[in-house]
């Protein structure tokens, strides 16, 4: 019996970045479409070009996506104005997405009391703005906002809606619980009657987690007949979180009642990323992972001492819902140390590192990574200081230069102006490999860390011209433990101007200087090991 298609629209850049405390960068959001289309959903949603200046910059080039398709999210036109005279709406038809979310209110109530417009005008404009997005090429499709309480309000209205979005041609009428307030059993009823004047195929559904019920809601209504699912990575979101497609996705794929019946573009090799792409999420964010969140947290898996830990050895498939390494996580009896074997695994796979499972050598380096983690290390977003360590375990990677010493100095004094500023400046004293004299350099910088990157990168000798076209391009610092002798990670993001390509490194020492100089110094590691540099 063939299968329903599902279609996974992921709006973690745009909703999650309602979440307070949130904020993306450009360089963020594009590392986070890569990884979610690396997870294979089928759309990204970017953001709101011309709404500022970074889903601006982000929308005026289409990423290189494997399969996902580039979606902008902007309003319907603004009433009393055309197409071509409304600026937001122009911004949308002129970015380099594939695909466009607009939004429209479907409660009569919203529409009477916030845009201040009759019923029918609202519907117009819906439909004049869903005809303008296909005119421009792209495919269109409409946010229902607020429909749950619309349809409980004027169920007639809220039809209405979604009916003019689908005569204007839309391929997608999504259904949104804006406010979080449905309950389950309202979505499956609300939904099937929906799915009765509507097609299904047509049908999305968006919901909020403010009653904790953001997942199921979601699932209730595929039951019912949507087939487009919205949802941010983690659950980010304004006030309580969107629904969690860390969550909806696996149970998509790996419960009998939808598996059997529906499929997805995430094959089961691609849902063994979820753990990772969660956990990269985290880390752009410069946030601890929740332990607990099912699937992907580091206790979904988890069984302390007593009754089940000896059990779960023998048959751990009648203790775990689900084979922790579908998606990407790994089983840990707190008693043991049989955890990690499966995730270094997992991870040597993805930096092409092909060794057998039962390779001696595999064992030392789990050993080496607990070690590490243990002490504050966390390799999940840093991928390329893990390949080093990795590589220095199984292979080899060349010396290619040694630091004997580096000093930063940290002056606040007046300039010339007589103002006040504050001036940082770093000394790096360098070996590079086959050489008798040390190389002397010397960077100023906006910060400590910024000058002894300087001072590092300005002169390795025969390797310059390897690390000449890059630069940190972000730097994050978590502190991992209280008090005065804190535990301190750093994660570096590097970037290589010549390619484009991105690298992450991590370093960890109760000494922030410290822990940035590790990381620094795997970065640049990683882009001679990368080049083929030679080691005298």
């Amino acid at each position: 019996m063939s299968k329903e298609r599902l279609y996974l629209y992921d709006t973690t850049l745009r909703d999650g970045a309602q979440t307070t405390g949130v904020d993306f960068s450009l360089e963020d959001k594009r590392r986070i479409a890569a990884v979610l289309d690396g997870l294979g959903v089928d759309y990204i949603e970017g953001g709101y070009p011309g709404a500022n200046a970074t889903d601006t910059a982000f929308f005026a080039a289409k990423p290189a996506f494997k399969s996902a398709r580039f979606t902008a999210f902007g309003m319907t036109k603004r009433a009393g104005r055309s197409i071509s005279n409304d600026p937001g709406f122009q911004a949308l038809v002129q970015s380099a997405a594939d695909s466009v979310c607009l939004v429209a209110k479907s409660w009569d109530y919203h529409v009477r009391v916030a845009l201040g417009i009759s019923n029918e005008e609202n519907l117009a404009g819906i439909a004049e703005s869903v005809q303008a997005v296909i005119a421009s090429g792209r495919e269109a499709m409409l946010d229902c906002e607020h429909f749950f309480d619309g349809y409980k309000g004027n169920r007639e209205y809220a039809l209405a809606v979604a009916q003019a979005a689908l005569d204007a041609g839309a391929r997608w009428i999504v259904l949104c619980d804006t406010n979080g307030g449905t309950l389950p059993h309202e979505v499956e009823r609300i939904v099937s009657d929906v799915a009765s004047r509507i097609p299904g195929s047509r049908l999305g559904i968006h919901t909020h987690n403010d009653t904790e019920n953001a997942v199921a809601n979601t699932l209730a209504a595929v039951r019912a007949g949507v087939r487009q699912i919205q949802g941010t990575l983690n659950g980010l979101g304004e006030r309580c979180g969107n629904a969690n497609m860390s969550s909806i996705i696996p149970t998509l794929l790996l419960k009998t009642e939808f598996a059997e019946r529906f499929e997805t573009g995430i094959t089961a090799e691609r849902l063994r990323t979820l753990t990772h792409a969660s956990r990269v999420l985290d880390d752009v964010l410069n946030q601890s992972p929740d332990r607990h969140a099912p699937y992907v947290g580091e206790s979904a898996f988890a069984t302390k001492a007593g009754i089940h830990a000896s059990a779960i050895l023998k048959e751990p498939e009648t203790y775990e819902h689900v084979p922790p390494e579908t998606v990407g996580n790994e089983r840990r009896l707190l008693v043991s140390k049989q955890a990690g074997k499966s995730n270094v695994l997992a991870a040597l796979e993805r930096v092409g590192l092909a060794i057998d499972k039962d390779d001696p050598r595999v064992v030392a380096l789990v050993d080496e990574v607990k070690n590490r983690e243990a002490s504050g290390y966390a390799y999940e977003g840093a991928e390329a200081s893990f390949e080093l360590l990795a590589r220095r375990h199984l292979t080899n990677v060349p010396k290619y230069f040694s630091v004997d010493s580096f000093r930063v100095i940290v002056e606040r004094r007046h300039n010339a102006l007589g103002e006040q500023v504050t001036v940082s400046e770093a000394t790096v004293k360098v070996f590079v490999n086959g050489d008798k004299e040390p190389l002397w350099s010397v960077g100023s910088g906006n910060g400590p860390v910024n000058a002894l990157d300087r001072a590092l990168r300005r002169d390795l000798g025969r390797y310059q011209k390897h690390i000449d076209t890059i630069e940190l391009v972000d730097y994050k610092v978590r502190i991992l433990t209280g008090g005065t002798e804190a535990v301190t990670r750093v994660l570096v993001e590097t970037l290589d101007q010549r390619s484009g390509e991105r690298w992450f490194t991590v370093g960890v020492s109760p000494n922030i200087i410290d822990a940035s100089f590790e990381a620094l110094l795997d970065s640049i590691n990683y882009k001679l090991l990368k080049d083929g540099a030679e080691a005298a």
